[in-house]
């Protein structure tokens, strides 16, 4: 047993006995991460707020099923997935998943060198093509905005994407490569404008 297996154990392990420390550690460690992405499928701060804690509550009630196979995020993100899900079906009138909008804003920090420090004119272009960016992803089918989120902001693997979402590799890729074409497309018809 390697040490991320061997972690992963622990972790099961610590959830089956219900620790509140570690179920503390867990919700510092994975609180923005979490909060973040439900912000993106709901598109409404108190519907994720609600989402968030019953995600929680669902983690401490069910703890006792992860079973350290895959890893603790894709495992949590998944019940949060779930729960929004749930959440649709439950609502009688009909709710156009596209509608729902990203609010946050790009993550703070370069972590570069002083000669990678991006300039004041660099920094105005930046946060306007981010600003368009986030424009268009409101637009995106929620399947391929969900699926660039989960890649490229919460850095999941192809795998782990596949996994949360309950669809093949093949399924990911294409919305992921299918929602980069409508944002490369919209982004040079703005060009153009």
């Amino acid at each position: 047993m390697n040490s991320v297996e061997g972690e992963r154990e622990a972790l099961a392990q610590s959830l089956r006995t219900r620790d509140p420390e570690v179920i503390e550690h867990l919700i510092d460690q994975y609180q923005y991460r979490l909060f973040r992405y439900l912000i993106y499928l709901t598109g409404n701060r108190e519907e994720a707020e609600d989402l968030f804690q019953e995600t929680w509550i669902r983690v401490l009630e069910r703890g006792h099923r992860y079973d350290g196979r895959s890893k603790f995020d894709t495992w949590l993100f998944t019940i949060a997935r779930n729960l929004f899900i749930d959440r649709l079906r439950s609502k009688k009138t009909q709710v156009s998943i596209e509608e729902f909008s990203d609010s946050e804003g790009p993550e703070s920090g370069n972590g570069g060198s002083p000669r990678n420090v991006p300039s004041p004119f660099d920094l105005v272009s930046q946060g306007e093509v981010y600003g368009q960016l986030s424009g268009l992803m409101d637009r995106l089918p929620f399947p391929s905005r969900e699926a660039l989120v989960l890649r490229f902001q919460e850095e999941f693997s192809l795998e782990e994407i596949a996994r949360l979402m309950a669809v093949p590799i093949s399924t990911v890729k294409s919305r992921i490569y299918r929602g980069i074409a409508i944002l490369k497309e919209s982004l040079e018809d703005s060009k153009h404008e």
